[in-house]
């Protein structure tokens, strides 16, 4: 059975040479509405399965990248350069590959801060921006936690072990089915040579994650201010990463974000359900 999506790589540099990302490609190439979905730290492009599925039902041309040292694209050769600097560039030169001269724009915790970046950019090419459980202050406590088991999974001798390590590190995303587990597991690990499984992303992706532990609150109010697109803010009600007065404080400064909290989830909401999807999906069409 032939997939729903094209499968597709781009030639990026960064300071340490050139490096090439891949993505994947659903919808029709010439759609006059293009949606980018990024994921979070140690996530990938198959994340966004179902909300793009939706989309391109909607007219869209929908492009999920795998971020830098995750999923099919290339690991970097200097661990110093996984950083938001470096995915906001390689961002920018998909964008250019896609040919065309905005975009509508969803990302997931990391994903969300590269489009924070991009958006805040004079002449930005994102128009319509969704943030999904992220904002202009990183609450150091949860990015302790994530730094706790970045870059460091245990044996996974087969698909069930990945599934319970991949249960463990993302209780928060709330409440899914055992298949949805299954689904969230088995595109972010890869086989080894002895069958066994290992994580699919760079280990040393840590090294600039975890550079100054114990990390301290970060705030970035500079970048979230200077947007000037219409932005969703979707929030965990359990989030410990977007806490709930930072978002109060989004909805009123900035862009005056649209701020939604979503029930029995914490960091971050998947969007794989129905509700969730929904709420994107009608911000997207009635704010473009």
């Amino acid at each position: 059975m032939s997939e729903p999506f094209r499968r597709r790589k781009v030639q990026c540099a960064s300071a340490s040479g050139l490096h090439r990302i891949a993505y994947l490609e659903w919808g029709e190439p010439g759609a006059a509405k293009v949606l980018v979905c990024v994921h979070g730290l140690t996530r990938c492009a198959r994340d966004f399965d179902r909300l793009a599925a939706e989309m391109v039902r909607h007219g869209y041309r929908v492009v999920c990248p795998d971020v830098a040292g995750r999923g099919d694209s290339d690991w970097l050769r200097n661990p110093a350069e996984y950083v938001v600097p470096t995915y906001a560039n390689d961002m920018v030169t998909l964008i250019a590959r896609l040919d065309v001269e905005s975009v509508h724009w969803v990302g997931t915790s990391l994903g969300g801060l590269i489009g924070m970046a991009l958006a805040a950019m004079p002449e930005s090419p994102i128009k319509l921006l969704v943030l999904n459980d992220v904002g202009p202050v990183l609450v150091g406590a949860s990015l302790d936690r994530i730094g706790s088991y970045v870059g460091k999974w245990p044996a996974l001798p087969d698909i069930e072990a990945a599934e319970q390590y991949v249960r463990s590190i993302s209780a928060s995303f709330g409440p899914h089915t055992d298949a949805e587990w299954r689904f969230l597991t088995e595109h972010v690990v890869r086989k080894n040579a002895d069958g066994s499984l290992r994580m699919h992303y760079d280990p040393a992706i840590a090294v600039a994650f975890n550079a100054e532990l114990p990390h301290k609150d970060a705030e970035l109010w500079s970048f979230y201010d200077a947007i000037r697109c219409p932005t969703l803010v979707l929030r965990g009600e359990q989030s410990d990463m977007l806490a709930r007065d930072t978002a109060a404080k989004m909805a009123a400064r900035g862009p005056r974000a649209k701020v939604v909290e979503i029930p029995g989830v914490g960091h971050a909401p998947t969007l794989l359900h129905d509700d969730q999807i929904r709420i994107v999906r009608d911000f997207l069409l009635s704010s473009g």
